[in-house]
């Protein structure tokens, strides 16, 4: 079953339930917002679950693009991406959480043809101001799905203050013996869907205070349902990434661990751009930024002649049309334009900051007041000055010839 064809399953299934679909929105929360990127479905339905009336009502279903830089150090692993798709549902006060978890079970078992056998949850064992999620337990029980209790791993929350409540979590196994353990005594288990009881905010004390109605907030990684639908031991095999793992290697041969970030940070500052980030020091062109630096440095550690001007433009355009940002025909264009300048850019900081740290008050250990002279009058990051003193980067200078 392709990515397309679980996405149109999971939407019209939940339509038929009685849900409205709305439009995702772009990896951008609206201005003023403090959140750099959209990290989850729930993220621009905020005010929703806080009690507004949503204008098509208290069943909604969407499929919503989100970026996680919480995730970074774990990209090339087999289920973590920088950017992914999340299939979301939500009830604004409407039904309860037993319901949610029972249609999820039917559309796991009976529409996308999950073996009930290999399932597994977990839910809320109790905390001081909550008590145990018994409800979900019970539907569980009744379900014949082995049920494990937890505190920290089943609370959700999007931050310190905010919206909160108990969750339980769905979980597969991708293991090729028998079910055995739980979710949290085997990493076999890969979680892949998660019904979140929204029905408290925290307060900056701490406290827990009802919010005005009883939500019921799930999320569930496209990429990663599609990797266990589709037998593959990690998300970059899943079918999403069929013209990266038939491209990328005949340009540059990689390890499958460098394969892994080179593609996930590639594909993800595509749709970063796509969305209208632009490279910068601060805020979300940093993060773009970073993203671009760290593939290069990955991607020179062999051989630093290869360069982004060299990118299939079948990869740009097949991540813009997979994530929707197709409505634009210059975007591709623009989108290498930015990568390979951003690749410049690099290379020569990179040859400015070997030249100032050749100097002799630099050769030995550096202090505090080093690192702030070194960032602020040659704008050399602590992280990048200590990497070319490791000899992480290449020699750069004379192979800065970048194709366009």
């Amino acid at each position: 079953m392709d990515t397309e064809h679980v996405l149109r399953t999971f939407v019209e299934y939940y339509e038929d339930q009685g849900h409205r679909r709305i439009t995702g929105s772009t990896l951008l929360p609206e201005p003023g917002d403090p959140v750099l990127f959209t990290s989850a479905g729930m993220h621009p339905l905020t005010p929703y679950l806080e009690g507004r009336p949503h204008p098509l009502g208290r069943r909604l279903v969407n499929v919503q693009r989100c970026l996680r830089t919480t995730d970074l150090d774990e990209v090339g692993d087999s289920t973590h991406l920088t950017v992914f798709e999340m299939l979301g549902t939500w009830s604004l006060g409407d039904y309860e959480g037993s319901r949610s978890l029972d249609w999820a079970h039917r559309l796991l078992t009976e529409g996308l043809g999950v073996d009930p056998g290999l399932l597994h949850a977990t839910v809320y064992g109790g905390g001081e101001q909550v008590g145990p999620d018994t409800e979900s337990l019970r539907l569980w029980q009744e379900r014949g799905v082995p049920v494990e209790q937890t505190v920290d791993d089943n609370w959700w929350s999007n931050g310190p203050v905010g919206p909160c409540g108990p969750d339980s979590e769905i979980f597969l196994w991708s293991g090729d013996t028998p079910p055995r353990s739980t979710p949290t005594g085997d990493d076999r288990w890969v979680e892949v869907w998660n019904h979140v009881m929204m029905r408290h905010r925290r307060l900056d004390d701490g406290r827990l205070v009802p919010l005005p109605q009883r939500n019921v907030d799930t999320g569930l990684g496209l990429e990663r349902l599609a990797m266990l639908l589709q037998g593959k031991s990690s998300v970059f095999e899943c079918d999403v990434f069929e013209p990266w793992r038939r491209l990328l290697p005949v340009l540059w041969p990689l390890d499958e661990p460098s394969f892994r970030v080179v593609c996930d940070h590639l594909r993800s500052a595509v749709v970063v751009v796509g969305d209208g980030v632009r490279p910068s020091n601060t805020g979300r062109g940093y993060v773009l930024r970073r993203l671009v630096r760290r593939l290069l440095t990955v991607l020179w550690r062999d051989d630093p002649s290869r360069g982004l001007g060299d990118l299939p433009d079948e990869l740009i355009t097949h991540t813009l049309d997979h994530f929707r940002q197709d409505g634009n025909p210059g975007l591709p264009g623009l989108v290498r334009r930015l990568l390979v300048e951003e690749e410049r850019r690099f290379r020569r900081l990179l040859d400015r900051g070997r030249n100032v740290l050749a100097r002799p008050r630099f050769r030995g250990p550096l202090g505090e007041e080093d690192f702030h002279y070194l960032h602020d009058t040659h704008g050399l990051p602590r992280e990048l000055v200590t990497s070319l003193r490791e000899g992480e980067y290449p020699e750069t200078e004379g192979v800065g010839a970048v194709r366009s």
